[in-house]
């Protein structure tokens, strides 16, 4: 069998820290990917569902399985975060500013059905215009 390294990201869709793995849903769709904590380093305490992760996988005889992963929200500064001076924040695109408010909720509010992470998005989105946190 000929083994190809492919470079993807996904989201952790199934992680058992008990057992010590998971499966990752690649972007733009196609099977999902086997992971071990171990494949997380010294990240492997951060990982759980739901977390955006860049990997390198490789396909074996049983599917495809990660070869390297890291973890992109460990990476990534909060939205909050100042930029330079004091009192300034980065002004995000009307769609970088649901992406975040999206994740934001997913991961920490995973009991919300779609239709209320929409409503929440919205009035989020509302209010950012009046504050000037994302572009008109």
């Amino acid at each position: 069998m000929r083994v190809v390294v492919v470079s993807m990201s996904g989201t952790l869709v199934r992680y058992d820290d008990v057992r010590g793995y998971g499966f990752i849903a690649v972007a733009g769709g196609g099977e999902d990917v086997f992971v071990h904590a171990s494949d997380f380093g010294d990240a492997r305490h951060l990982a759980r569902a739901g977390k955006h992760v860049e990997f390198e996988a490789e396909t074996t005889d049983r599917g495809p399985k990660v070869v390297s992963v890291r973890l992109v929200d460990e990476a990534r500064p909060p939205v909050s975060a100042l930029s330079g001076e004091e009192g300034e924040c980065d002004v995000l695109t009307p769609r970088a500013f649901e992406v975040e408010v999206t994740e934001l909720l997913l991961q920490h509010v995973g009991s919300l059905s779609g239709d209320q992470i929409r409503q929440v998005r919205e009035f989020m989105g509302r209010l950012a215009r009046t504050h000037g946190w994302i572009e008109a």
